[in-house]
């Protein structure tokens, strides 16, 4: 018997496990990958409190070895349900079956890509999911923005202030973000729409030199020298193996707010994974403390 599972080992499985040791709890975090989820994949953090510079990696390894060194156990199993029985839960991986008194569902979400060949490659070499992560990297030189929706806009809006040029791809010939939004690019001269069309290759070997658009009713190509990619596309959450414990919204994301409850008794969520507007590092490290403090006080 643990007192405390927790499904993720991303910042907020990962302060959640440090919040449940700390209040005197077993702490076991299963984790299907490797520990420290998206943020591996960024060379530079420079928007943490306290941490001016520190590549994704270091800080993952830092959080996971602060986890683990006061105590929290880590495995590298995928779960595959949990079981309710009240006040104990049963969490199934495919190797073992693990009883506990709480679970904290912390599997993130990952970002859609495009599916380019190559695209896995650049990543941090070029192309990014994040603007707001990763923007000030591309200070003063050339990127583009894929995507339609207010994400793909407001990042659009926040390089176009640092870069010099923003191509601002979409797919369609009308975007599904706010009007306003729109019209407010469109007034930047630096900002360059690229309507109808989708990005169908990258140019550059080690670091990302360029993109090739293809226009989707004329079926023409063109190239164009960019030195970052943001693409905009949306997340995927993976909490479909929990569909049947915890309500889910349309996306697929888990429905709590800021208290990280699920309405399920013994059952929290935190990170990415579920309902909320704002994702970063530091709002994923909040949910972790509310979600184990929570857990533990309803021990």
């Amino acid at each position: 018997m643990t007192d405390l599972i927790i499904v993720g080992a991303g910042t907020a499985g990962l302060t959640a496990a440090i919040y449940g040791i700390r209040a005197g709890k077993s702490v076991l975090i299963l984790e299907a990958k490797t520990y420290g989820g998206q943020i591996v994949n960024t060379p530079d953090i420079e928007n943490y409190p306290g941490l001016a510079h520190i590549s994704g990696f270091d800080y993952a390894t830092a959080l996971y070895e602060q986890a683990t060194g006061l105590g929290a156990k880590f495995r590298n199993e995928r779960v595959l349900s949990v079981e309710d029985k009240g006040k104990t839960k049963v969490v199934h991986t495919r190797r073992h079956e693990y009883e506990c008194k709480a679970v904290i569902l912390a599997t993130g979400a990952k970002n859609r890509q495009l599916g380019l060949d190559r695209e896995e490659e650049l990543v941090g070499k070029g192309i990014s999911y994040c603007a707001t992560c990763d923007g000030s990297f591309f200070k003063g030189q050339t990127v583009a923005v894929n995507g339609g929706g207010n994400t793909a806009l407001e990042d659009a809006a926040y390089l176009a202030e640092i870069c010099k040029k923003v191509y601002l791809i979409h797919s369609r010939d009308q975007f599904r973000g706010d009007a306003a939004d729109v019209e407010k690019l469109r007034e930047k001269e630096n900002v360059e729409f690229v309507l109808n069309a989708s990005v169908s290759g990258l140019i550059g070997e080690g670091h990302l030199a360029g993109i090739v658009v293809k226009d989707k009713l004329t079926g023409n190509t063109r190239e164009l020298p960019v030195s970052g990619l943001f693409v905009a596309i949306g997340q995927e959450p993976d909490n479909q193996a929990f569909s049947s414990l915890v309500r889910l919204d349309p996306s697929g994301y888990i429905q709590a707010g800021e208290d990280c409850l699920t309405g399920t008794p013994g059952i929290y969520t935190a990170g990415d994974c579920r309902t909320k507007k704002v994702r970063q590092l530091t709002t994923a490290a909040a949910d972790g403390a509310v979600a184990a403090l929570a857990a533990c006080a309803d021990m």
